[in-house]
């Protein structure tokens, strides 16, 4: 099967699983045991919605400073600031979200924003280390004949590092969203919601079921995001060997 069959095989499971979950706990809600179970006043969609708006909003961020950074650090002024850079993102992701989380909250409170904070903080890494691998495999010649036609450093950044870099850079983001897909689960414990309250539900109430219909929600939104940004990443590829 092709990756164009596997995302559409992927996104169909996700749609028809979050349409029947909803679909079920609409007829029988009401006879479950509500005690402690508190993702049961939102429907999945919404639950959707919210581990969709965590994700995107966390990982939007992470790209636009992660590789502004990554872009900083590679220039001339910025360089000095290079090892000290490849050094926070290799160390940076073995610090835990949770403790992110905890010293977030203090400062914003409880909800989305202290959830986001940490997934940006997470999430930034993977795109600062492949923004830096992937302008620094441009050749030196690549940039020498640039400069040879009249380019002005900014136009090499723009009209040749960044677009010869743009795979690598896809595939760091790759990396990222789906690192921020999983680890976005932790903000329902301070009220973020997302396919994080069924799992947490679960896990309070000692109910395999809940935390099954959260853990299958988001590995199959995992597997959907994954497929489509893989299938950014070999459009890019193609467009570079073009």
């Amino acid at each position: 099967m092709d990756r164009r069959g596997r995302l559409y095989i992927t996104g169909v499971m996700l749609v028809l699983t979050v349409g029947g979950l909803t679909y079920l706990s609409n007829i029988y809600g009401g006879n479950f045991d509500a005690d402690g179970v508190f993702y049961l006043r939102s429907s999945f969609i919404k639950l959707t919605y919210d581990h969709i708006f965590l994700v995107a909003t966390s990982s939007s961020l992470a790209t636009l400073f992660g590789v502004f950074c990554g872009i900083f650090v590679t220039r001339r002024a910025g360089r000095e600031f290079l090892p000290v850079v490849n050094m926070l993102a290799s160390v940076g992701q073995t610090f835990p979200p949770v403790a992110v989380l905890a010293l977030a909250v203090p400062l914003v409170g409880f909800g989305a924003k202290p959830t986001i904070i940490a997934l940006l903080f997470y999430g930034i890494f993977p795109i600062v280390r492949n923004t830096i691998a992937g302008i620094e495999s441009v050749h030196a010649e690549i940039k020498e004949a640039a400069r040879g036609v009249g380019m002005y450093d900014l136009e090499i950044l723009f009209k040749v590092e960044l677009p010869m870099a743009a795979s690598i850079i896809m595939a760091g983001v790759r990396t990222s969203v789906i690192i921020n897909i999983g680890t976005a689960t932790i903000g329902a414990t301070i009220g973020a919601g997302g396919f994080g309250a069924p799992i947490v539900s679960g896990l309070i109430n000692e109910n395999f079921y809940y935390v099954l219909q959260g853990g299958v929600c988001v590995a199959l939104l995992a597997v959907f995001t994954d497929q489509l940004l893989l299938a950014a990443v070999s459009k890019l590829s193609s467009f570079k060997a073009a």
